[in-house]
């Protein structure tokens, strides 16, 4: 535990102690709509606190909040507090409405970018051995999964898609580094359920007065059609974990 006075600074209290300081960085925390950088938790201190300060403050904190319903958790965005998973099946019942629910297709294309990216649409059919809907990868990007990064110098400069930090912290990742190491799309898709199935992404301690239940899936979602998913066109899940 750091237990010194800071020096004085323009908006940072002589008197200011860690203890302060902790309480500054967790109302700060519970209060955020989005996860905080450290860069953005350092303007708490106008600067007067290092990174590496703020970073043992924050590894306290979790460590003060181990055992609650709650925990603080980083992930690409930064910081945040967040249910437990253990918590869900309680808090599914203040808000039982169901999550939107993605195609086979769907989950697949996402896989197949989150794992190999960046990619193209001609290397995401070449890999599932059926044309892409354009409907499928607006409906990722709509929802903030997806995004265009660059352009591939070939014939037609063809987009380049990767995932986003919004999907890392939906599903409670800090990076692409800590998704399971799987080669066969089957498997990958099947780790992204899971990875949804646990995650904590929409019941961060901030979540908005709709209970942070997950919004409906883009208008386009619903014209899907099942022979776009090739063979196994069964319907799965992304729980309410994603947001």
């Amino acid at each position: 535990m750091i237990s010194r006075h800071y020096g004085a600074r323009p908006g940072l209290d002589i008197h200011m102690n860690s203890a302060d300081a902790k309480r500054v960085l967790e109302t700060a925390l519970i209060c955020a709509q989005q996860p905080l950088p450290l860069r953005d938790l350092r303007v708490l201190f106008d600067g007067a606190l290092g990174a590496d300060t703020i970073k043992q403050m924050l590894l306290e904190l979790q460590l003060d909040w181990s055992g609650r319903g709650v925990e603080l958790v980083c992930v690409a965005s930064g910081w945040r507090f967040q249910s437990r998973p253990d918590m869900r099946l309680y808090l599914d019942r203040l808000h039982p409405e169901k999550p939107p629910r993605y195609s086979r297709a769907t989950l697949e294309t996402l896989a197949i970018i989150a794992y190999r990216q960046p990619v193209t649409r001609g290397d995401i059919e070449d890999i599932r051995g059926v044309t892409v809907n354009s409907l499928i990868v607006k409906q990722l990007e709509d929802r903030g999964w997806v995004e265009v990064i660059g352009h591939r110098e070939s014939i037609g400069r063809p987009a380049l898609l990767a995932t986003t930090r919004h999907f890392l912290d939906d599903l409670g990742l800090a990076s692409l580094d800590q998704l399971p190491l799987l080669d066969s799309p089957a498997q990958q898709v099947r780790a992204l359920e899971a990875l949804s199935a646990n995650g904590t992404g929409s019941d961060e301690l901030s979540a908005p007065a709709t209970g942070g239940a997950a919004p409906p899936a883009p208008s386009g979602a619903s014209t899907l059609q099942a022979d776009e998913a090739g063979p196994d066109a069964d319907l799965f899940f992304l729980t309410g974990t994603i947001s």
